[in-house]
């Protein structure tokens, strides 16, 4: 008899054994359940997925998944699944793991407590649904009372949207922590990974049990705010307002209207009858006590305070957000960010804990829930060898030029040069025009706002023909600017076309969530890791409607040095670590502010580096003849070349390399097929060579944009033994011709010799021969005017003869050329 398919293994006995185990099958146990969307991979003009990751089975108790069922067929032994399973369950954070091939388990523990950890079990001994809970129970030392927080249901909003499963983590390690009597929770979570939904399904969890009955979530921007209620917040409806005295209409993400309910009227009087505020912190505290409205709240009022993108300053101890935190110390604290910020001075880490949940940039892309990307670097004259001004130059203004040499660090900042900044601006207008997309959501990060406003201007005048049709098609959005501010929306919006170039300075860099944006540009120095990772998360975001699945980086200024930085991407590090006796919060160390995110000891006073962020005026430089001289200098006629361009790809491992595609194919052939001998057993032994072809496009390389790159007619075999290991190609032609030398369709009847010269003409015009033995094929032009699928195959003898006949001309296409003679 047969051996049993998995699907049979699952079906006929892996299911029954649950049933009988007591397992509810319907509410309990589900099947197949693919957890990533599966790596995104760009070759060229190519985009695919790769395969997601797929659990046989999990088993819930309520809605928290406590078991894990990786299935093999009856070919394969009772334990063959368990690796897999253990990657999987570690992934899902699922602690009891199981192996099957129908004829019993093999059992995991992963929580160290059973003896042996891992066991065989018989088919009909699977432990019972109540068996398990009580496991976890003592696992996670819950006692009866916290049970009831950590088992309260997700929002279902209805339309069967459900957290991931990285959210499912984070939401169930921070409800069970909060369980558990801890106060202070940091979650690091890549941007764009729904760090405001994940914090939604907490605080809704914690409100429906009535762990917490009061909350107060905090941001630092307004939209963030705004779109927060109307969207992630929304199901808390009437119970939630906002700290603020200003009205406003926000449009819902399904177009509908909603005025935003106010918790403070026009005296600044607080409404205490609410139960989820949200508030600006910029606008409940500032350095004078009249504006710290927090304080008419009394210390007790909130037990949960949600702080977002926590590493914008809330640790340090001078800092705003701090100073709420602080009053409100009774208080459940959360702290939400993609980046923690960690120096000597300022931790984070030291003042909400260890996260008890990361979830990475690298792990996002590599589930396929974030946008991968390729970085431009380049690399203008100028950049790499430097400005030194003539004796006595003056600059446009008729400064003299401080003698000295001026690099990239100083460009735009201390010395401008008007051609660089309109060198910059036709760069990015050619590539948006040679993408054929002119109308890609693009950033340009420039050094402060004064070169935001050039840099708007040069890109205005390289793109006058779409900027007359709509002048929003580039601006500048920054701090002292209200009408591009006004538009910040809009960019963001991914049903609104204009704008579609900003230029900006600092404004875009965080917390903004610029879905459709596929281009960014780095023309200036970015110095802190933390800002680095956040500029990257502009881009990182998936949109599906608008087939946005990966961005460019465009690089003028060196900043992607940071991809070669251990920290990027890397799990968060503390550097202070108090002894006992010292205060729990890192001290100002008199006159020195600290060290910087690379450990060197940070100046006194400010560095030429440094920009200014309590100056609301762009500083131009006054007329010749008064001052002390200009803060900027700006140098006229001199022009500036491209000297170098470089693209870089992210591999198969999640980093970045720079090499053709060519080398990289190379590669990644010889690590699947060690040796020509190894592939060209695994062709020749494939009844189906295209599922070679599948094996490798699962590992990121696909075949056409590598066949563009070499510019032959070639099949894709010698394609890969071409590329890989050197060997000189054969065109479809010279197959298709040395098949007729051997004479290989001799021993069949006329008509079917005309099928299989209709096959090899349809191979020679075409390609492999991947799928000419499914009779499906029949039914195309040409064999369609020669008779019925089912008059032609039985000229073969019948579908068997037709196969084989088809498997003998795919032999003697790829047979040794002296076999082929």
């Amino acid at each position: 008899m047969a051996k049993l398919s998995e699907r049979d293994v699952c079906t006929k006995l892996i299911t029954p054994a649950l049933a009988a185990a007591g397992w509810d099958i319907q509410t309990q146990v589900r099947e197949e359940v693919s957890f990533t969307k599966g790596r995104i991979i760009v070759r060229g003009k190519l985009v695919t997925r790769g395969k997601a990751k797929r659990a046989d089975y999990l088993l819930y108790h309520k809605h928290l998944p406590i078991a894990l069922i990786e299935a093999k067929d009856e070919t394969h032994s009772v334990g063959d699944g368990m690796q897999q399973a253990l990657e999987y369950a570690a992934a899902l954070d699922v602690p009891y793991v199981f192996s099957s091939n129908g004829s019993g388990f093999q059992f995991h523990d992963r929580t160290g407590q059973a003896t042996p950890i891992e066991q065989t079990l018989a088919l009909n001994a699977f432990p019972a649904p109540a068996d398990l809970w009580v496991r976890y129970q003592s696992w996670k030392g819950l006692a009866p009372a916290q049970v009831d927080v950590v088992l309260q249901d997700y929002f279902d909003d209805g339309a069967g949207k459900e957290p991931r499963y990285y959210q499912r983590n984070a939401i169930n390690a921070a409800t069970e922590a909060i369980a558990r009597g801890q106060n202070r929770i940091l979650l690091v979570m890549a941007t764009g990974t729904g760090k405001t939904y994940t914090a939604f399904q907490i605080i809704w969890r914690l409100w429906k049990s009535e762990q917490k009955k009061r909350i107060l979530f905090l941001a630092d921007r307004n939209v963030l705010i705004d779109q927060t209620m109307v969207n992630d917040f929304r199901p808390f409806g009437p119970a939630m307002a906002k700290l603020s005295t200003s009205s406003k209409t926000i449009e819902r993400a399904d177009g509908s209207l909603v005025d935003l309910p106010l918790a403070i009227d026009k005296k600044r009087r607080i409404d205490p009858a609410y139960e989820i505020y949200l508030g600006l912190y910029q606008a409940i505290t500032g350095p004078e006590d009249r504006q710290k409205l927090f304080r008419e709240f009394s210390p007790d009022f909130f037990d949960l305070i949600v702080i977002d993108e926590c590493h914008r300053g809330s640790a340090a101890e001078d800092s705003a957000w701090r100073e709420i935190l602080e009053y409100f110390g009774n208080a459940t604290q959360i702290g939400l960010t993609a980046t923690p910020k960690e120096t000597s001075y300022v931790s984070n880490i030291h003042y909400f804990g260890a996260p008890v949940y990361t979830y990475s940039l690298k792990q996002g892309i590599s589930d396929g829930f974030l946008a991968p990307y390729k970085v431009i670097k380049v690399h203008f004259d100028v950049d790499v060898e430097g400005y030194r001004p003539k004796p006595g130059e003056t600059d446009k203004h008729g400064y003299e030029i401080d003698d000295r040499l001026y690099n990239e660090k100083d460009f735009d900042r201390t010395l401008v040069i008007d051609d660089r900044t309109q060198r910059v601006a036709r760069w990015i207008s050619e590539y948006l025009k040679q993408s054929g997309d002119r109308f890609q959501k693009t950033i340009v990060f420039c050094v402060d706002r004064e070169h935001a406003a050039r840099m708007r201007q040069a890109l205005v005048n390289e793109n006058a023909d779409l900027v007359q049709q709509n002048p929003r098609y580039v601006m500048r959005i920054t701090g002292d600017d209200p009408e591009g501010t006004a538009q910040l929306g809009n960019f963001i919006d991914p049903e609104s076309r204009y704008p579609v170039i900003v230029t900006t300075s600092r404004l875009l860099s965080t917390g903004v969530d610029a879905q459709t944006c596929r281009l960014i540009v780095l023309d200036r120095e970015v110095g802190s890791m933390t800002e680095f990772k956040q500029i990257v998360g502009r881009g990182t975001r998936v949109h599906e409607d608008t087939q946005k699945y990966y961005f460019t980086l465009v690089d003028f200024r060196k900043a992607t040095n940071h991809f070669a930085d251990p920290d990027f991407d890397g799990e968060p590090v503390q550097i202070y670590k108090p002894e006992p006796d010292d205060p729990p919060v890192p001290p100002d160390d008199g006159d020195s502010p600290g060290v910087d995110d690379d450990g060197n000891q940070l100046p006194i006073e400010p560095g030429e580096d440094e920009i200014t962020l309590i100056d609301n005026n762009p500083v131009y430089p006054p007329p010749p003849g008064g001052g002390s001289g200009p803060k900027k200098f700006y140098v006229k006629e001199r022009p500036v070349t491209v000297l170098l361009e470089r693209v870089e790809y992210l591999d198969d491992a999640g980093k970045l390399v720079t090499e053709s595609l060519r080398d990289y194919s190379r590669k990644a052939i010889r690590r699947h097929f060690a040796s020509l001998d190894d592939f060209l057993r695994r062709w020749r032994s494939a009844e189906r060579k295209d599922s070679v072809i599948a094996e490798l496009a699962e590992e990121g390389l696909l075949l056409a944009p590598l066949q563009e790159e070499v510019g032959k007619d070639l099949d894709p075999f010698d394609l890969i033994c071409h590329i890989a290991y050197d060997q000189p190609p054969l065109s479809r032609r010279d197959r298709a011709n040395n098949v007729r030398k051997r004479n290989v369709f001799a021993k069949y009847g006329a008509q079917a010799r005309v099928v299989l010269e209709a096959l090899l003409e349809k191979y020679r015009d075409e390609g492999v021969v991947s799928d000419l033995d499914n009779v499906r094929v029949l039914e195309i032009p040409p064999f369609n005017a020669m008779g019925t699928p089912l008059q032609l195959i039985k000229q073969f003898g019948g579908k068997a003869g037709f196969e084989q006949a088809v498997r003998e001309v795919q032999n003697a296409l790829y047979a040794p050329l002296d076999e082929s003679a």
